[in-house]
């Protein structure tokens, strides 16, 4: 699990949470990068909230789509095996369902959160 107690996936590429599986940022960054990208991805949303026109909010959102690329969380996966990204949907539906099916019910719980 994470310092936030969502469950990790074995292979480390996903979180769960809301009951669904999110990607992780790219391990290969460095802490300066994943800092730096984290702290553009902030302001970004700080943008959207603050936006005063659809046009402002627009615009925010396109970078936090930019911010969340950088990271390795949307866009192009990270990993170079070839597994699909599942990134939304139930563990249950996916390639980690005997992963998640053996994780006690406290885990799981954690990730309906």
């Amino acid at each position: 699990m994470t310092d936030t107690n969502y469950p990790i996936t074995p292979d480390g590429r996903y979180f769960v949470a809301r009951s669904r599986l999110w990607r992780r940022s790219d391990p290969s960054l460095t802490d300066t990068e994943r800092d730096t990208r984290v702290r553009d991805l902030m302001a970004a949303r700080r943008a959207v909230r603050d936006a005063a026109d659809d046009g402002e909010r627009r615009a925010a959102r396109e970078r936090v789509q930019t911010a969340k690329v950088a990271l390795g969380e949307r866009g192009p996966v990270w990993w170079c095996d070839g597994a699909p990204d599942e990134s939304r949907r139930h563990p249950a539906n996916s390639r980690y369902a005997p992963w998640w099916a053996a994780l006690d019910a406290e885990t799981r719980d954690a990730g309906t959160r």
